[in-house]
Parts: structure tokens; C-alpha cells; sequence
């Protein structure tokens, strides 16, 4: 990362072998135009296991923000084949990756951690993950930035909540899942979608497959009934056990066929430079 030009004005492509890396990894807002390339999925990990309230060698405190194992911070910034751990195990928030940077693409990476695994942070970011795998317990996918996850594997471990967006009232769009399977393992059996970090908090869920671990209410206000005036909190064709829009949250919403047909991936993320993630490809340069 260090050997690439700061402010790049050409793209940077780099191969990494596989192996387990115990390190924290910080991309900077001065690097940019960066694609990472791990060797294969199970064997390029990037590990580390800061958590809120440690204190490091160098006497310094670690909160949520500070915890991550990988922060990404620059613009244009891709991620294939790639896993990011937080290894500090269920002592509260621990952060796997921490997303703030703009036009950011992930593509089949995995995120394992538990509270907080994933902070997609950022409240002019865009993310895109495609068939990534995020596993969890509680809030684990979190923050401020618009997210479109797609074919993508929701892992549950706990009974808590899968997400806690914070998205600003006048963004259209927050976190958007397409075409997602929720799954739980042995423990976790009453999960909710989602609840409202801030109160216009935005969350849609569309043609997913959702196990029997999804609460019938689906969503809970985390003890803001005013929240249940602003959350926008949608649903579109949700299938398998868990999914059961009748006994949703009367405060939640079933989107129509119009509605759900607008919503996809370059609708969501196109923002005011026409960006297509989906033309995003690995960089050869």
C-alpha cells in the first residue's frame, strides 16, 4: 500500500499470496484507485484483534471506530477474494472492516467477527459488495453509508439484530439487500433485520431467502418509538421460513412490484458520476 503513489492519477492493481496476515491495515484517504487481489477466498486472511476498550501497548484506548483489522478510507478501492477477521472473540465492538471511502467494491470476500463485524461507514460512501459472506452476532452490519450487498450470506450467530444503519434523512437509499440468503447457526433462532441506530435509519430487504431464525416482526425500534415514525424499513418477495410479511412491524413496509423493480445496483449507487459498480472490474494495470 505504502509503495503506491499518493493521490494516484493511474490505477494500482496488487496480487496477494495466500497466508494469514496478523496485522492492522489502514488505506488512507491519499490512496486511491487501489485493487487488492488475494490468492484464494479461504487461505487470504487479514487478522487482528483490537476491541472497544482495549488498551494498547502504546497506552492508547481502542473505541468501536478504532477497532477495526482493516479501514478503508480512500476512494476507488476494490477487494476480490479476500477475508477479513476480527479475532478478539465476544467482548463487545470489534470491527472487521471499516468502510468510509467512496466507490468502494468487495467481491467475494468474507467478514468474520461478532458484535459489529462490518461498519460501513461513511455518510457519502458507496459500497458494493457482491457474494461476499458477513457473519456476526450483534449489529453486525452498521454505519452511514449507502450499501448494496448482493448474492451475498448473512450469518447470524446470536439472537440479536443483523443491522443497525444510521443513514442520513436526505439519502434516498442505505443499506439494500438483493438477492441474499439469511442463515443462523446452532445458536442463533430469534434475530431481527434490523433496528435503528439513528432514527431515519434505511434498510431494505429484496428477494431474500430469510431461515426461521427471522423474528415474524422482523424489526425493532431499540427503544425509539419516535423512530417508528422516520425508519425506512421495506420488504419485497422475502422467502423461506423467516420470511412472513403479514406479521411484520405495522411501521415496516412491503414495497410494491413498481417499486422493487427500481431498486437495483446502479440505481443505488450511481449517485451524481453515473458510478456502475457493476463495471468495476480486477484492474490490470
Amino acid at each position: 500500500m505504502n509503495a503506491c503513489r499518493d493521490y494516484a492519477e493511474r490505477d494500482y492493481r496488487i496480487f496477494v499470496k495466500h497466508g494469514l496476515y496478523l496485522e492492522k491495515l489502514t488505506i488512507p484517504s491519499w490512496k486511491k484507485r487501489l485493487t487488492i487481489i488475494g490468492e484464494n477466498v479461504d487461505s487470504t486472511i487479514l487478522s487482528f484483534g483490537d476491541f472497544s476498550g482495549r488498551i494498547d501497548s502504546t497506552g492508547k484506548k481502542h473505541s468501536t471506530f478504532t477497532s477495526f483489522t482493516c479501514q478503508v478510507a480512500g476512494n476507488d478501492i476494490v477487494f476480490e477474494n479476500f477475508t477479513f477477521v476480527n479475532s478478539a472473540g465476544r467482548v463487545g465492538q470489534a470491527v472487521a472492516a471499516h468502510v468510509e471511502g467512496d466507490r468502494c467494491v468487495f467481491r467475494n470476500c468474507r467478514f468474520i467477527g461478532n458484535q459489529d463485524t462490518l461498519f460501513a461507514s461513511g455518510e457519502d460512501s458507496r459500497q458494493y459488495y457482491l457474494n461476499c459472506y458477513i457473519e456476526g452476532t450483534t449489529d453486525f452490519i452498521f454505519g452511514a453509508a449507502t450499501a448494496l450487498f448482493e448474492d451475498c450470506t448473512i450469518v447470524s450467530k446470536v439472537n440479536s439484530y443483523i443491522t443497525a444503519a444510521s443513514t442520513l434523512p436526505v439519502r434516498e437509499f442505505g443499506f439494500v439487500f438483493l438477492n441474499c440468503r439469511l442463515l443462523a447457526d446452532s445458536v442463533g433462532r430469534r434475530v431481527y433485520l434490523g433496528r435503528p441506530w439513528r432514527l431515519y435509519a434505511y434498510t431494505a430487504f429484496i428477494n431474500c431467502w430469510m431461515g426461521e431464525h427471522i423474528r415474524p416482526e422482523g424489526w425493532h425500534n431499540w427503544s425509539k418509538a419516535e423512530a417508528e415514525k422516520t425508519a425506512r424499513y421495506l420488504e419485497y418477495h422475502s422467502t423461506g421460513p423467516g420470511g412472513n410479511p403479514s406479521a411484520r412491524v405495522p411501521w415496516s413496509r412491503q414495497l410494491t412490484d413498481d417499486e422493487a423493480r427500481i431498486i437495483t445496483s446502479r440505481a443505488v449507487l450511481r449517485g451524481n458520476d453515473n458510478w456502475d459498480p457493476t463495471q468495476t472490474s480486477a484492474r490490470e494495470k
